[in-house]
């Protein structure tokens, strides 16, 4: 029997997510799932969510809750974590809206520049609890981490812990894979394709097309105008959610149904993208808001009004949706812990785990996203040529994570200072240590612990 415990499953979104990818494995049948969450309340809500579904379809899964996770874990073979701290959103804000006002242009508050400080901040020290309970309850267990800011706090992890288990998985990389097949013209079967880079931050290494071997990029660079200059991005998604009142689910692995959608600004979300794209002739995976957090240029060159109504958009899809279990596949860990498992190799499009040389250039200690083979023996990084122009964007991180990590391990103010410093967002100098110390002041209980 496998023992799958998830950690913050009273969160009902991230609960049914995932107990849905397990309930439709034909590998996980007989699994023991623990629901673990500091709100034992909420996550007896999930678990009766949970029960009702088995009930109703006649499974064999078998789902607890466990607020004691010492408990939870004992025995686990797979832990799965999806944690926030304090009110998500007004958090957020601070993140974003404080450190503009002390002159920083960042474009965005979640995982790069100043406001993916703060976050790392406060989010990275309950997650280094957590796994210092795993490595003393349950040492050989692998975990899965989809909390933000994934590429400094796998990178913290992974310091505090050398040895541990622990990947991150973001569903980022299908904002890529879903436009590649309409894009070439080809069945999905066709089409290969890596990315390597920080989360949230890489690009498209190579693209080939099966049948015939033959690279595929340059025609990815040829149709792009045509293809992505014409495709809705949030501003229309969000307007036409308000003419229309459909909400569409735009998180995960599946194809999303935008035929709703009939006017669109060109190249709508995906200004700075272009930018990358002609200037330095890689396809970025993703959308301006999370590209364009780890550039100092960026806030020159990005739509804004995309930005900001996919701030908008989420925060009131979130807000508004219920939801609900269904036995298919909307994220990556479970074909992972499927493969593993049964031992059957694939290859996975992106994991969150220490560089170890797969990319040039960035230090073996850094956490990039790159694609990986996965078999019986755990989950193993494939080296990916990234331009060397994105390189050069990509090493501008390095000083940032290493003084993040080192100031959240040492508990050092004077350390999160530096890291504001040296981060290439910011470019001012007057006030730094004043914002550090209103954002303490603002987010307290959460960053007491610096000193």
């Amino acid at each position: 029997m496998t023992k799958i415990v998830l950690v913050g499953a009273g969160s009902l979104q991230f609960g049914a997510g995932m107990l849905g990818d397990v309930f439709q494995s034909a590998y996980l049948e007989q699994a023991e799932i623990i629901l673990n969450d500091i709100n034992e309340a909420a996550a007896k809500r999930t678990q009766e969510v949970a029960n009702a579904f088995i009930s109703e379809h006649g499974l064999k899964q078998a789902v607890r809750v466990e607020s004691d996770l010492a408990k939870a874990l004992s025995g686990a073979d797979f832990v799965v974590i999806s944690i926030e701290v304090g009110n998500r959103f007004a958090l957020w804000d601070m993140d974003w809206k404080i450190p503009q006002q002390y002159g920083i242009g960042q474009v965005y508050g979640e995982n790069g520049g100043p406001g993916g400080l703060f976050h790392s901040l406060r989010i990275i020290p309950p997650i280094l609890e957590i796994c210092s309970q795993v490595m003393e309850h349950a040492p050989d267990a692998t975990i899965f981490n989809y909390s933000n800011p994934m590429s400094r706090i796998t990178t913290t992890v992974h310091r505090a812990y050398p040895g541990i288990k622990f990947i991150g998985m973001c569903h980022e990389i299908a904002s890529l894979e879903r436009h590649l097949a309409p894009m070439l013209e080809q069945p999905r079967d066709n089409i290969h394709y890596r990315a390597g880079g920080l989360n949230h931050f890489s690009v498209m290494t190579d693209v080939t097309y099966v049948d015939s071997g033959k690279s595929a990029y340059d025609d990815v660079r040829a149709r792009a105008e045509s293809y992505f200059g014409a495709q809705p991005g949030y501003s229309e998604i969000l307007e036409a959610s308000r003419c229309t009142g459909k909400a569409v689910d735009t998180e995960g692995w599946m194809d999303i149904d935008l035929s709703h959608v009939t006017e669109i600004r060109p190249w709508s979300d995906r200004w700075l993208f272009k930018v990358i794209l002609d200037r330095f002739g890689a396809l970025p995976i993703t959308y301006d808001s999370h590209f364009g957090e780890y550039i100092q240029w960026a806030h020159d060159c990005s739509d804004h009004r995309g930005i900001l109504d996919f701030y908008t958009y989420y925060r009131s899809y979130l807000g508004n949706v219920t939801p609900r279990i269904e036995a298919k596949l909307h994220e990556r860990v479970v074909p992972i812990i499927e493969g593993m498992i049964t031992g059957n190799g694939y290859e996975e499009a992106a994991v969150n785990i220490p560089n170890a040389g797969f990319i040039e250039d960035l230090p073996d200690w850094i956490a990039v996203e790159v694609p990986a083979n996965v078999d019986g023996s755990g989950v193993h990084g494939i080296s990916v040529d990234v331009p060397v122009g994105i390189r050069g964007l990509l090493s501008n991180q390095i000083g940032v994570h290493n003084l993040i990590t080192e100031a959240i391990l040492q508990a050092k103010k004077d350390l999160v200072v530096q890291a504001l410093l040296v981060d290439p967002v910011v470019t001012v100098s007057r006030g730094i240590p004043e914002l550090v110390d209103h954002m303490i002041a603002e987010q307290r209980p959460w960053l007491d612990y610096l000193n």
